[in-house]
């Protein structure tokens, strides 16, 4: 099967390797064959790099997530019956200081993913489909753009010169054309895919989520309806994490997971604490029971990924009586 592990065990001890991902190259490293080299990021590199895989008993190849760069890459070794896995960059520096790595350089880090793999076994997944990449670029790019437009915006009302004012007043009506046309082209792209469509329409039957969280969920967790609640929440960083040692108990934070999620409902939950009927009572709820604002906020948040989780599930819009 394309993407597992080889049942069947080689006389000759597994491999595992390491990639450190860059726009031009790929630094290779075998474990433990102590083996390293570089290829182009690039079909032919890639091409060369599987023909030399081939010849060895690969148990797992793992990459950094590097935004796009390591897609092709990705995609053409899982393409070819080899099991990827793509861990978080911060996961494994944490891990190169753990094993005492603390220089860095891309070959260095191609040997602490590759003993990362023998060591830790992440888990190996199927690239994203084509489509949910081109999404994510595009909101990617949108947030960029109204991050821009945030700071431009504060720029002009700060400025007390007319001219200035003016040249950032053009940057911004130039600058909200092309947020509106990203926004267009999104929902053009999900409207042609019937079953990001159907997603997407289903959301938006939730009040209090309007299209940009909408978007935020279907293009950042395509894991929506084939896990649990628990482990959506945990994907958007909204789980409140232990942090107990002894006899003390800490407080509960969240933290990690997709941040782009977490931006993209945090409007959503603070419309749906007003006008969602039974989280409007569960947001009065915490707040009655001393809960500050924005905790009260965060339960929202992870009670609204947990509800379009089962929607998405149960393939059904939201209903006030069996939401």
């Amino acid at each position: 099967m394309q993407g597992q592990k080889s049942s069947e065990r080689s006389a000759q001890p597994g491999v595992y390797v390491g990639i450190d991902v860059c726009k031009d190259w790929l630094d290779v490293y075998l474990h433990p064959i102590g083996q390293k080299f570089r290829v182009a990021n690039t079909p032919e590199g890639l091409k060369a790099l599987k023909r030399r895989l081939a010849e060895l008993p690969v148990e797992l190849i793992v990459m950094e997530a590097t935004g796009k760069f390591h897609r092709q890459a990705h995609r053409t070794l899982h393409a070819a019956g080899l099991a990827v896995a793509v861990v978080n960059p911060l996961r494994a520096r944490l891990f190169a200081e753990a094993v005492g790595q603390f220089a860095k350089t891309d070959r260095l880090d191609a040997r602490v993913l590759a003993l990362m793999g023998q060591a830790l076994e992440p888990s190996a997944l199927a690239p994203a489909p084509e489509a949910i990449e081109a999404l994510q670029e595009l909101a990617r790019a949108r947030g960029a753009a109204i991050a821009d437009q945030t700071a431009l915006s504060n720029q002009r009302g700060a400025s007390q010169i007319a001219f200035l004012k003016a040249e950032l007043g053009r940057r911004l009506k130039a600058l909200a054309g092309h947020i509106e046309r990203l926004e267009a082209e999104i929902e053009r792209r999900i409207g042609a895919d019937a079953a990001l469509k159907r997603r997407y329409d289903i959301l938006l039957t939730i009040p209090g989520v309007g299209p940009v969280a909408a978007v935020a969920l279907v293009i950042g967790l395509p894991e929506l309806g084939a896990c649990s609640g628990r482990a959506a929440t945990l994907l958007a960083g909204l789980a409140p994490l232990a942090r107990d040692s002894g006899d003390k108990a800490g407080e509960r934070h969240i933290g990690g997971g997709r941040a782009f999620v977490r931006t993209g409902i945090y409007f959503a939950a603070v419309t749906a604490a007003r006008c969602n009927p039974q989280l409007r009572d569960d947001y009065r709820r915490l707040i009655d029971a001393g809960k500050k604002g924005k905790v009260a906020i965060t339960a929202i948040m992870r009670k609204l990924v947990v509800l379009a989780n089962v929607l998405i599930k149960e393939d059904r819009p939201w209903r006030p009586i069996h939401a």
